[in-house]
């Protein structure tokens, strides 16, 4: 038996013991050092209820926005719901957004946090990047945040996201978006740990073919897809794209296709797909703006990149069609062009089996019949722009006012209304559902006259824009 004189230390030393290994677990985990094994970042920042903080510690804000067209990452420490995370890589994000924000002298930028760029094993509750959409040419802040809870709603994986105010150095500098990355933390949540891989296929310049980027067979040589293999989100093996390319080349045959493609997967995102307008996409002439995911030689089309749906990505096209008629009556059945189309077998070559083809109506039917029939959509829609509304009016680097974010939401609820009428009327056969048709019919549609596809978000915002958002990080400056 322990003396008791003894039995008083044991209790003592094991209760710092306990206190100074608490303190060490949770610091090493708000630091990255801790390999996170219960991922549930789910449950944290992407709980969607209520708007979450992120504070952006950074020494050099005003260089690091000078240098942002760089798209080259800089530490910082993310205060996220005030946990403390330290040597996280950030960096601005987009495409045409990137270049654009920069043309009109603006420094609002969509920005990546990736908590494994500097520190090994880094991460976030699991989480190993999230992006901060700026909300670049989306006066409602809602357009990527709706698709991704649509495509959720017809059980296509898609990336989590949350409204976030960011501040930096404590400093205000506006609401965002936070978008799960899809990367390592999305593939095990969505595919389990033995998950298959991940590609962003894209393009190095529009003026080439990009056949690989619209998924087109085009040899047995990896090296002839780089759009795809270039942009593996992990590290690629001989098998691994042999088993792509086996895939690629049963798609182009047209036969045998449950062999190759998700079937049920991709029809229910191209239900999704059609539905937003979205012609910055497969689905448009870019081909561009998505995930590809394969699984032992089996195909899934996952979504990304929303901020020009809904008909506005016009808005950037040379030769824009701004006819809200025959943008919120675009034909379910040919969604694009022939030349564009006969391009892009994951949609087309599975459209030519009946089968698939009635699948595809079905799942429109069922999305708009749950989705905006039933009074889901009205009810986000406004429940996300009352939570929304206090931030939106005093967000100081906003590309609209406040007053232009309310019409936003106005017009995007009409828009989407006029929408779902359409395809009710495509669906039932009183409005014809091809281009052709509707060329040989052009009266027999939904009147959308009245719709101002503008008001979502146009140039004229950008411009306006620029003296406040230079204002607040001048004023950053002076403050540090």
């Amino acid at each position: 038996m322990i003396g008791s004189r003894y039995i008083d230390r044991i209790c003592i030393g094991a209760a710092v013991l306990a206190a100074v290994l608490t303190v060490f677990l949770t610091a090493a985990a708000g630091s990255g050092l801790l390999e996170t094994d219960g991922a549930d970042y789910e449950e944290r920042l992407f709980e969607e209820s209520y708007v979450h903080r992120v504070d952006i510690r950074i020494e050099d804000w005003g260089g690091f926005l000078e240098r942002a067209p760089e798209e080259a990452y800089t530490s910082c420490t993310a205060v996220i719901d005030g946990e403390t995370f330290e040597q996280v890589g950030i960096r601005a994000k987009g495409n045409n957004s990137l270049r654009l924000t920069e043309e009109y002298g603006l420094c609002r930028y969509s920005l990546k946090l990736e908590f494994d760029h500097f520190l090994e094993g880094g991460n976030y509750h699991g989480l190993d990047k999230f992006s901060l959409d700026a909300s670049f040419q989306d006066n409602s802040y809602m357009k990527t945040w709706m698709v991704y809870d649509m495509m959720r709603y017809m059980e296509v994986p898609a990336p989590l996201c949350s409204y976030v105010w960011v501040t930096v150095n404590g400093e205000d500098w506006g609401l965002f978006l936070a978008i799960e990355e899809p990367e390592e933390a999305f593939a095990r949540r969505n595919f389990g740990t033995g998950h298959g891989q991940l590609y962003k296929p894209d393009y190095v310049s529009l003026q080439a073919e990009n056949a690989d980027v619209a998924l087109k067979y085009i040899d047995e040589d990896a090296d002839s897809y780089p759009g795809i293999f270039e942009n593996a989100k992990f590290k690629t093996t001989k098998a691994d794209k042999e088993r792509l390319l086996e895939a690629l080349e049963i798609l182009a045959s047209g036969e045998g296709l449950e062999m190759a493609v998700d079937t049920d997967e991709v029809l229910r995102y191209f239900a999704v797909q059609v539905f937003v307008m979205n012609w910055d996409s497969y689905l448009g002439r870019t081909g561009h703006n998505y995930f590809l995911y394969e699984e032992d030689g089996i195909l899934q089309i996952l979504p990304w990149d929303y901020n020009l749906a809904f008909g506005t990505y016009a808005l950037g096209m040379t030769d824009p069609i701004k006819d809200p008629d025959v943008l919120i009556n675009h034909p379910v059945n040919t969604p694009a062009e022939w030349e564009v189309m006969q391009d892009r077998p994951l949609y087309h070559n599975l459209m030519e089996h009946d089968v698939y083809f009635r699948q595809y109506r079905e799942y429109l039917d069922a999305f708009v019949a749950g989705y905006f029939e039933d009074g889901r959509f009205e009810a986000r829609l406004r429940e996300t722009e009352r939570m929304l509304a206090p931030y939106v009016e005093k967000d100081p680097t906003a590309f609209c006012t406040y007053e232009d974010f309310r019409l936003a939401v106005d017009t995007l609820e009409q828009v989407c209304r006029l929408r779902a009428r359409s395809v009710r009327g495509q669906l039932e056969g009183e409005i014809p559902a091809t281009i052709r048709g509707q060329s040989e019919k052009p009266d027999a549609k939904v009147d959308a006259s009245e719709v101002r596809l503008e008001d979502l978000g146009d140039f004229e915002d950008l411009e306006q824009a620029g003296e406040r958002q230079r204002a607040a990080a001048a004023g950053m400056r002076k403050s540090h």
